[in-house]
């Protein structure tokens, strides 16, 4: 008798109890369930659409002003250094044709400067002005589309959000089905939109400012370059 109850034992320790065994399926089951980025969007509704025609936009514009704005701010270091020399030397049509052969904001504000050697400092310099306002202008265009963007993205996804839930909880109210797992799965679902348009709209207020910035530096060294422009004028000449 003794045999036979240190033989049930161990056989009781031995097998893993049943709601073990079910719960360790139960988790390998969880674990196996994985959300794919691509389903996810997929289920993010009719709104996932313009959500993602504003992200091809966004990253259009970013790239296009990148390149814009990057050119503009490429000068070469013996520019200033080589008008300096022209004028010094009463060599005007040297400096106007190295301005005017140079493809930037700087040269071209240069040029303007050029042209109107031989007038008042302050006529020079309101139309060395001018241009730098125009370059300026150029630069910043289609700039305005990342704001937009940075301000609409998110209000398509909170509206994305809101529409599902309204969905949901007709279908609730219908059903009258209001278990845990079908709010929850309905709500996670609804809420993806606002998940993109957040993320979409941060990224867009990221680069307006990293290019915003950008800009800056160019309108830094026009400064300096003008301001280099109207010392060489008030130099003797050689």
């Amino acid at each position: 008798m003794l045999l036979g109850l240190v033989t049930l034992l161990q056989d009781s320790l031995l097998q893993p109890k049943a709601d073990t065994v079910a719960s360790a399926a139960a988790n390998v089951a969880a674990a196996d369930q994985h959300i794919k980025l691509l389903d996810l969007l997929v289920k993010g509704g009719v709104l996932m659409i313009p959500l993602g025609i504003l992200s091809v936009i966004a990253v259009f514009a970013f790239v296009e002003r990148y390149l814009t704005i990057s050119k503009a701010g490429k000068l070469e270091d013996n520019f200033m250094p080589m008008i300096r020399d022209h004028i010094s030397n009463g060599n005007i049509s040297a400096a106007r044709s190295l301005s005017k052969n140079t493809n930037s904001p700087i040269a071209r504000m240069i040029d303007k400067g050029v042209q109107r050697i031989g007038k008042p400092i302050e006529s020079i310099e309101k139309s060395m002005e001018n241009v730098g306002k125009l370059e300026i202008y150029k630069m910043e265009k289609n700039l305005v589309i990342l704001s937009i963007i940075a301000g609409i993205a998110p209000m398509f996804g909170f509206l994305g959000t809101i529409a599902g839930m309204i969905q949901t909880f007709f279908n609730i109210s219908i059903t009258s089905d209001i278990t845990l797992g079908t709010i929850a799965g309905g709500i996670y679902v609804k809420m993806i939109t606002s998940a993109t348009g957040l993320i979409i709209g941060l990224v867009a207020y990221i680069g307006y400012s990293f290019l915003n910035a950008q800009i800056d530096k160019v309108i830094n060294k026009m400064e300096g370059a003008s301001a280099e422009f109207i010392d060489i004028l008030q130099e003797p000449t050689r």
